[in-house]
């Protein structure tokens, strides 16, 4: 295998970082670097990169993620290998000095050994420039990185990397999910199903085989879609694995004996499947299972209870700080007031002994300096009530600032915290999906039992139409292979009784005109018997 690498852009961030953080795919999850960003984790900053991917740009991939998997048949990869390999990477890709988040995960492979992996995710997004960042012929860089690393640290690699046709192993998001439901490989359904078309001589034949392995032939968009009993669905041309065989071949193997229209839709072939699972659901959760669900409840309730703990301990914090503040505030203005009625007593206590007293008070009266030096003190009195409103104005909304800055710091803080404690939720579901697949993987060999393919489905499909099916009277009602069902025959009238005697009795007679009982000539009623017809006369 020597060094398999991965790289894709991709969005939605917020599903990408859980999936990095996620500890139950994972035996061993590490966050080795975060960079870039304001927050301090990865939620928050591929949050932050999708609010400047929106803001300043119409991208909507606004990622770079690059998985880089060694074989573990070789030499362990060091740390500092691994991130020679990240920088050349970047430097190749064009995504030097952008915000990158750098993961590390230790897995169990099928055959029970560890597999240690990195995950490194770029932000595309080019803030000096405004726009994102051109990833163009990312797979071939990726090719030279890997060949030249592999020629400076002496890594064996397969050899369509000489050759420039290597293709990473890596599946599809719907295969992967399939094989993680199932335990079947697309190329094992393939190499079934194929072997089915290869060994069937007629349609009836096909569809019976394809039933004993666990699939129902439905109509989706295109006709003939395979559903297996997990709802699964797969297009049956594409299933098998034939380039001489087109879909115009499978459509006129099938069409005589089974036309589209009488045929299931996909949502009731899944409805069938999920039917068909309920009923054999016998296979019940062992007490490994049991206790693998406990262990996980455990820890997440360890760690829910580390954040709310943090959550309380900042809640008080901030409500100590909200107190000292007020406490700190109700002081300054104390003080303040002092301040000023200490300075309105020294005024009033310095004019009370330089006013002057005796004949100077007599002649200062009399002269009217008495009388401009009132209004002087009175001028000074209100200069300095202003001065004293102004200090107390500025004091209180320096104080209100305070008071909405800290507001706004302690709801920062609890934001991100609450973030935190959504994300950890997001991440909690994805533990326990990833327990219920082990789960579901294991129900799936159960019924399996042993067999490299589903257990059968018996659903008796049969040329125009499923019979155990009544919502499908209609089609099978309208189908052209459908007989129509037998009319008896209408019964012939009852026959009249004929007197011969009295017949050629009658015809004996001059002019033979008359008429039996019946209303006709006896000649005309002898004539159109149908009875009589032919005869020898």
């Amino acid at each position: 295998m020597g060094l398999i690498v991965f790289g894709s852009q991709r969005g939605n961030g917020s599903d990408l970082a859980t999936h990095l953080m996620n500890g139950e795919d994972n035996e061993y999850v590490e966050r080795i670097e975060g960079r870039g960003s304001v927050a301090d984790d990865t939620h928050g900053a591929f949050a932050e990169h999708e609010a400047i991917a929106h803001s300043m740009t119409r991208c909507k991939k606004y990622l770079y993620s690059l998985s880089i998997n060694p074989d573990p048949r070789q030499a362990r990869f060091t740390h500092d290998q691994y991130m020679d390999y990240i920088e050349r990477a970047e430097e190749s890709l064009g995504l030097m000095g952008q915000p990158r988040e750098i993961y590390k995960h230790i897995k169990e492979d099928k055959a029970g050994r560890l597999r240690e992996h990195y995950h490194v995710v770029w932000s595309r997004i080019d803030i000096n420039e405004g726009k994102a960042i051109h990833m163009a012929f990312d797979k071939s860089k990726l090719m030279n990185v890997t060949r030249q690393f592999a020629l400076d640290h002496n890594i064996k690699l397969p050899d369509g990397y000489h050759t420039g046709i290597a293709k990473a192993d890596q599946l599809s998001l719907y295969d992967k999910a399939q094989v993680d439901q199932t335990g079947i490989t697309k190329e094992e359904r393939m190499e079934v199903i194929t072997d089915l078309w290869r060994r069937s001589d007629s349609a009836s034949a096909f569809v019976s085989a394809l039933e004993d392995q666990g699939y129902i032939l439905a109509n989706g968009r295109r006709p003939y879609v395979l559903v297996d009993m997990y709802g699964g669905t797969n297009a049956l041309p594409r299933m098998i694995d034939d380039k001489s065989v087109r879909a115009k071949d499978v459509q006129a193997f099938l069409k005589n004996e089974y036309p589209p229209d009488s045929l299931p839709s996909v949502d009731e072939a899944k409805a069938l499947a999920r039917q068909f699972q309920d009923e054999n659901k016998a296979l019940k959760a062992s007490e490994k299972h049991a206790q693998e669900l406990e262990r996980l409840n455990a820890s997440q309730d360890k760690r829910r209870d580390a954040l709310q703990a943090q959550i309380d301990a900042q809640t008080q914090m901030h409500k100590k700080e909200s107190e000292g503040i007020f406490a700190e505030q109700l002081r300054q203005r104390a003080a303040l007031q002092a301040a000023q009625a200490q300075d309105k007593f020294q005024v009033q206590l310095e004019r009370t002994q330089n006013n002057p007293k005796g004949l100077a008070g007599f002649f200062s009266k009399v002269s009217g300096i008495s009388f401009l030096r009132t209004k002087l003190q009175q001028h000074e009195d209100h200069r300095r009530g202003r001065r004293h409103e102004l200090q107390t104005k500025t004091l209180m909304e320096d104080q209100l600032h305070a008071r909405e800055t800290l507001t706004r710091t302690h709801h920062l803080k609890m934001s991100e915290l609450r973030r935190a404690e959504r994300n950890q939720e997001h991440v909690f579901t994805r533990e326990r999906r990833s327990l219920e697949k082990t789960y579901s993987r294991e129900h799936a060999l159960g019924l399996r039992k042993g067999h490299d393919h589903m257990p059968s489905v018996h659903l008796t499909l049969t040329p125009g139409g499923r019979a155990a099916a009544p919502h499908k009277a209609m089609r099978r009602h309208s189908s052209k292979t459908v007989k129509e069902p037998n009319v008896k025959a209408k019964a012939p009238p009852a026959r009249e009784e004929i007197d011969l005697r009295n017949d050629f009795t009658l015809a004996a007679k001059p002019g033979g005109q008359s008429k039996s009982a019946s209303g006709k000539s006896p000649k005309a009623e002898f004539e159109t018997r149908p009875q009589d017809k032919g005869r020898k006369r």
